[in-house]
């Protein structure tokens, strides 16, 4: 009952944090924790409907945060916009990936922390493109070249922040296991 309880509360506390961190004025684009984040709840959480729930949920409170500071004045950034839905759809696509971490390691956390940027780039760019958002790009194969040079900013600050990130929750996590376990054994 212990263990649920202190897992729940890290659970809360890192949605917290990420949720915080994401609306740091300024911060490189694309650098934010969320992607990591549903690759370790894939990874590592048992329980599938908290797997998908952990980066779900630091995605909606940083949004609610958003909507409240634009309202405010105070950030050009909306929180609520068209077309958010499909984040939220490929968070989840990216916990998938994270099911497929069979074992914790640093060669499978790696490639997945490299692929699912990828993934998530190539497949939210190319929703934009269709969906005519973002700088509303031509319909053509040169249109969507053009919405994937324009993301190409946002790429570079994902693939470092879910490496960074991929590092303290997978490092944490396994020197938390570690721990407990000679803890167990001493």
């Amino acid at each position: 009952m212990k263990n649920n309880r202190s897992l729940l509360i890290s659970l809360v506390l890192l949605i917290l944090v990420a949720a915080l961190y994401r609306i740091i004025p300024n911060r490189p684009w694309g650098f934010a924790p969320q992607i990591a984040m549903a690759l370790f709840g894939g990874a590592v959480i048992k329980d599938r409907k908290w797997a998908f729930a952990l980066p779900i949920f630091s995605m909606f409170l940083s949004d609610c945060l958003y909507e409240l500071l634009y309202r405010g004045g105070i950030s050009t950034i909306q929180g609520f916009y068209e077309g958010q839905f499909t984040n939220y759809l490929l968070f989840a696509g990216i916990t998938l990936i994270g099911f497929m971490i069979k074992k914790v390691n640093l060669l499978q956390v790696g490639i997945a922390s490299l692929a699912a940027p990828l993934v998530y780039f190539v497949a939210s760019n190319g929703v934009v493109w269709l969906e005519g958002g973002g700088l509303q790009r031509p319909k053509t194969f040169a249109g969507l070249l053009q919405t994937y040079t324009d993301g190409l900013p946002f790429l570079q600050g994902s693939i470092l922040s879910t490496i960074v990130f991929s590092a303290v929750l997978f490092g944490g996590y396994y020197l938390l296991r570690n721990n407990r376990s000679s803890l167990a054994h001493a």
